[in-house]
């Protein structure tokens, strides 16, 4: 499932903001994407949103955004080219190494394909390249331009009517384009390659896809969207290109892969920066968001702290009584433990918080077996001698210090 799209800023290439949305799994993220849109278009075209969004429910997240100048973004398109459109790349690369992890997947549609065969060798995590409807020359955009590019050559720039909007093209974008060559880029990018592309892609013939596959090495791989445009316009083809990435990307995403770049000895909780509450967890090499539910003003995008309290007394339980049981030579089958938590008034004379209340802790324990009922005691007993019930149950004693981060 998918814990749906968080609205986030970063600085792109310029300084200038961009805006950006960032799909999440609802569970464990398998990889970080990051997703160029097509030439003028923007990060919420239909296709994009299809595609981010089906990669979350597959545990992807993705990380789409609109180029400078374009969509929600600040900046001035006029002033942008292709080489500043990479540059935006890599500065969504370091938004999500900084804030998550590195992307290691980088998907682009169109031109955002182009860029993202340009840039894959400067970003050092990324393992997998794929590209949607791209060009193998960049200059291949200038097609677009119709009778428009002789009027920039001659008198440096014209507005340029794309889709339903018009557009300031300028003189520098169209000798950027015509500088920049992905030959060489392709043939050393020395990562694996999926090239999906319609054989009816009125825009960017298959052609492109032909020559960019010729020019990439092993492995690589070519998918035909039949049927789709250019913009995969039909959710039916969006979603097509979406199942397709999320069944190639496993095989070079390594299954044991650490999550987190480094391993830390302790739990470390730090704030994302999105939305209110949500925190990036990492213990040891594992990483997982913590966050509050929206009704208060959390987004929703990991368990609160409570729910992390019943998640290490649930599967503290299940271990417990695992090990039980194979100590007993017990066919327990498979083990379930619900956990809910409340806070209770207590009775007069009970001892708890400054409030009047406790915490109670409601466990259920399932197993496949069928056993009599003091066997059923036994087990409630067994799970009573959890380490992290015996904590729950005991004064505890915390302590904090307060420190400044290290300098960079």
């Amino acid at each position: 499932m998918s814990a749906g799209a968080l609205r986030v800023e970063f600085p792109g290439h310029s300084g200038a903001t961009l805006a950006a949305r960032l799909d999440l799994p609802n569970g464990p993220v398998r990889a970080f994407a990051l997703f160029a849109h097509c030439f003028t278009c923007s990060k919420d075209l239909m296709a994009a949103r299809r595609i981010a969004a089906d990669l979350a429910r597959e545990g992807v997240a993705v990380l789409r955004f609109d180029f400078t100048g374009l969509g929600s973004s600040e900046g001035e398109f006029a002033s942008t080219n292709f080489t500043s459109n990479v540059a935006d790349l890599i500065a969504a690369a370091d938004y999500l190494r900084g804030h998550y992890q590195a992307p290691s997947v980088l998907i682009g549609h169109s031109l955002g394909g182009a860029a993202v065969l340009a840039v894959a060798k400067d970003i050092a995590e990324v393992r997998a390249v794929v590209t949607i409807g791209a060009p193998f020359d960049p200059s291949h955009v200038l097609h677009n331009l119709g009778s428009s590019l002789q009027e920039i050559e001659e008198k440096g720039q014209a507005q340029v009517v794309l889709g339903l909007k018009t557009f300031t093209i300028r003189r520098q974008f169209v000798e950027d384009v015509r500088r920049r060559s992905l030959r060489e880029a392709v043939a050393s990018m020395k990562k694996p390659l999926l090239i999906l592309h319609s054989p009816l892609d009125q825009l960017v013939g298959v052609d492109n896809a032909t020559r960019i596959f010729l020019a990439a090495k092993h492995p690589k791989s070519f998918v035909s969207l039949d049927h789709a445009d250019h913009f995969l316009s039909d959710p039916k083809d969006a979603a097509f290109a979406a199942q397709v990435i999320a069944g190639w990307l496993p095989r070079y995403l390594t299954a044991d892969a650490p999550q987190g770049e480094e391993p830390v000895e302790h739990v470390r909780v730090m704030e994302t920066g999105v939305g209110r509450f949500q925190n990036m967890v990492q213990a040891g090499r594992h990483r997982l968001f913590a966050d509050e539910p929206e009704s208060v003003g959390g987004s929703d995008t990991g368990p609160s702290p409570y729910d992390f309290l019943s998640i290490a007394l649930g599967a503290c339980t299940s271990m417990t009584l695992r090990l039980y049981a194979e100590r007993k030579q017990l066919d327990l089958g498979r083990i379930q433990v619900e956990v809910s938590h409340k806070k209770l008034h207590v009775q007069d004379g009970a001892a708890g918080g400054e409030d009047g209340k406790i915490d109670c802790f409601n466990r259920v324990i399932s197993v496949d077996a069928d056993m009599p009922q003091e066997m059923r005691a036994k087990l409630v007993e067994i799970a009573g001698k959890c380490p992290v019930h015996r904590t729950l149950e005991a004064r505890s004693k915390v302590e904090t210090q307060v420190r400044s981060f290290d300098p960079a």
